[in-house]
């Protein structure tokens, strides 16, 4: 409500409110007459009535203002509620991650022949340690006719005798490093004894550390494989690019006899789908585009990746988790243990496994199904 004052006395109060100024008295005529006394007088009466119009009006005024800020921050709570009702609604819950489930084993070649041999491999992350975990009783059910074991990081004299009297597998072979004790060291445990071992790959700048056991069988070679890691800061990159070169020369020459299966682990993730984490991890170990340049020119070299053979497309699928950060838990993994076979196996190949749900190590084994 607006308050209104009649414009007589608004001329009035604008008029002797002049008057008191001394300097504006003789400037207006119809006044004149009045004494100063008077208007002074007067001056005050009508100030008095303009002051307490004015106080009703800003009274008025607050009261409203006070009614519109009170309607509006009852507005402004209520939206505020509703921004954090439908911000609640929108935040996600973290997603949960996405696992790998590995299907039923196939045990029958595409050629229709029955799976005869069954190969297990393992980076164990020390072989003690791994033993402590029950890692033997997990070999016992799924019961492979060789088992290959990397990172075994174990002398042949401080080998437990849980797996050294093993009875299951009658033939075992170890190669360690010379340099140092609890480093590196493959095994390959066997039901039936090969036609011939050997150890290394004929150059004395890797078979020092006990990287690779090889055994011939009839109509195949198994060759199991502990690849170096290019380390933190590529510190060995150098030395892993030799390594891919002279392992690469290595495995050709064996092809050209019968054909090989190659086993164990290989150090590095070939594809973006083959760790979780590509984008971050180009200039880490395992992820170069050195390392994945060699594991490209094995395959070009005639020798074909087992589990992207038969499942292509499949993400998710790991074989390797740091024990940082609940990586396992969430799947954040790298695949970095591999079957490789020479192309003229193929026809008998049946089934490529990860058996990522078994513990004991930072890698989980993996399992493969052949005929030959």
């Amino acid at each position: 409500m607006k308050h209104q004052f009649p414009s007589g006395i608004i001329k009035v109060c604008l008029i002797l409110t002049d008057l008191s100024d001394s300097d504006n008295v003789a400037n207006i005529p119809f006044v004149s007459f009045l004494s100063l006394s008077l208007a002074a007088r007067v001056l005050l009466c009508v100030r008095a009535v303009c002051v307490r119009g004015v106080f009703a009006c800003r009274v008025s005024s607050s009261m409203k203002r006070g009614k519109n800020t009170e309607e509006a921050a009852a507005e402004g709570e209520n939206k505020t509620g509703s921004a954090s009702a439908k911000k609640t609604k929108k935040s996600k819950e973290p997603e949960a991650p996405i696992l790998y489930n590995d299907p039923p084993d196939k045990t029958t070649s595409n050629d229709g022949r029955s799976a005869n041999m069954k190969i297990t491999s393992w980076n164990v992350d020390g072989l003690r340690a791994w033993v402590k975990k029950n890692g033997l009783d997990w070999v016992r059910e799924e019961a492979p006719d060789v088992l290959c074991l990397q990172e075994t990081k174990c002398s042949e004299k401080a080998l437990p005798a849980e797996i050294t009297s093993m009875p299951e597998y009658p033939h075992k072979y170890w190669a360690v490093s010379d340099d140092k004790e609890g480093y590196s060291g493959v095994a390959m445990l066997c039901k039936t004894e090969p036609l011939k071992v050997t150890y290394g790959i004929g150059k004395e700048e890797h078979d020092k550390e006990g990287r690779v056991i090889t055994a011939e069988f009839p109509s195949f070679y198994l060759v199991t494989a502990y690849v170096p890691n290019a380390s933190r800061g590529l510190v060995r990159l150098d030395y892993r690019k030799t390594w891919d070169v002279d392992f690469r020369a290595y495995l050709s020459e064996l092809d050209m006899q019968k054909p090989l299966v190659l086993c164990g682990d290989l150090n590095v993730a070939h594809q973006e789908i083959d760790l979780k984490n590509p984008k971050g991890n180009k200039k880490n170990a395992g992820f170069t585009p050195e390392e994945r340049e060699g594991f490209r020119q094995l395959l070009a070299a005639g020798f074909v990746d087992s589990f992207r053979e038969l499942y292509p497309g499949q993400a998710n699928a790991y074989t390797f988790w740091t024990y940082m950060m609940n990586a396992r838990s969430k799947n954040v993994g790298w695949r970095l243990d591999y079957f490789l076979l020479s192309s003229s196996l193929l026809p008998g190949l049946c089934d490529s496994k990860i058996r990522n749900k078994v513990m004991g190590s930072d890698h989980c084994p993996i399992t493969l199904h052949l005929a030959v």
